[in-house]
């Protein structure tokens, strides 16, 4: 299966006969989410779309009703994205303590296992960066985080684990996130904030959104 990062130009897919998705070609960054923004923000505007859900790097399409010039509306998808505009969101800092290792990092070993760092270098290099949020999905409240320093990149567990808990902070791949509520996860859990994303009786119920920057601040490191 091709990667999102190895595509070379934009790759559209329907979902069932009243959605598309939308894949970006190149790397996963902030200039290419700022361009699925700003796509975003053109397409949600036409007539024929009833939402425009930005994610990692790609974007869901939904409709009114079923298309009917399906190849005329993939044009018109491609031509927008191969303008080039660029959306900038100016959102909040919001700064969230965390607790790294012990009981509230499982994984910190395996972390540092394979990078050849130590769990104090790990801490450092994971707090040091100011983490823009891309997107919002996965569950409630999660939010797809770039930013993240590539030294501390860890593959995905071969086996999930059954459920972790609301808050726990962790690394997939090249990438770091946080539960929004307690679950599965295929992550590397490494430690644990209070922090509170989703609350379904607030208005809001999403504390957080595209364009807020996370920093993370070390609370304690256990061991």
């Amino acid at each position: 299966m091709m990667s999102i990062e190895s595509l070379t130009h934009p790759v559209i897919s329907q979902l069932g006969s009243r959605a598309m998705l939308f894949e970006a070609p190149g790397e996963l960054g902030l200039a290419n989410q700022q361009r699925i923004w700003a796509l975003s923000a053109q397409v949600v505007n036409w007539p024929l779309v009833a939402e425009a859900v930005p994610g990692m790097n790609n974007l869901m399409l939904t409709f009114h009703q079923p298309p009917q010039e399906l190849e005329a509306l993939y044009e018109a998808l491609r031509r927008e994205w191969q303008r080039g505009e660029a959306q900038t969101l100016q959102g909040r800092v919001i700064e969230l303590p965390v607790y790294y290792g012990g009981e509230y990092g499982p994984h910190m070993t395996d972390v540092a296992d394979h990078t050849g760092l130590s769990v104090a270098e790990i801490v450092r290099r994971h707090a040091e960066p100011l983490y823009p949020i891309y997107a919002l999905g996965s569950h409630p409240g999660y939010c797809y985080l770039g930013g993240m320093d590539p030294s501390i990149a860890t593959p995905r567990r071969q086996t999930p684990v059954m459920s972790i808990p609301g808050g726990a902070v962790s690394i997939g791949g090249v990438q770091t996130g946080v539960s929004a509520s307690a679950g599965p996860s295929g992550w590397n859990t490494i430690g644990h904030t209070e922090y509170v994303f989703f609350d379904a009786k607030a208005s809001p119920p999403v504390m957080l959104r595209p364009g807020d920057s996370l920093q993370f601040r070390v609370e304690k490191v256990l061991s």
